[in-house]
């Protein structure tokens, strides 16, 4: 089992900056794969991006590429995502989930998931 705990989360203007972080136990990630979703209030859950545990590859959704960055420090079983240039329609619950085999946008395909951190981006 993998237990995942987000932090991070807060109240920010529109502009700023935001640094999200995922820590893993239970297992170590480095064979994971690690991805964050979000979802606004009334709206349904959104695939934000995902790091791969073979190459570290990358995919970020649309509405974020160029903006967010997610990484991944093994060492300390932690994944990250930076957020920056944020805007009001970022606002939402930010979740961190995990997977050894998927690495796509289906986040009921990610079997362990966290809470959540919420994030609120005023304008």
């Amino acid at each position: 089992q993998v237990q995942l705990v987000e932090s991070g989360g807060g109240l920010v203007q529109a502009g700023g900056s935001l640094r999200l972080s995922c820590a893993a136990s239970g297992r170590t990630i480095n064979t994971y794969n690690m991805a964050w979703f979000r979802q606004a209030p009334g709206k349904e859950r959104e695939f934000v991006a995902v790091i791969r545990w073979s190459g570290g590859n990358t995919v970020y959704a649309d509405s974020v590429k160029g903006r967010f960055t997610i990484s991944r420090d093994n060492a300390k079983n932690t994944v990250y995502l930076q957020m920056n240039s944020l805007k009001p329609e970022d606002t939402a619950v930010y979740c961190c989930t995990a997977s050894s085999g998927y690495s796509g946008s289906v986040y009921g395909l990610y079997p362990y998931r966290g809470q959540g951190t919420q994030v609120t981006v005023s304008s």
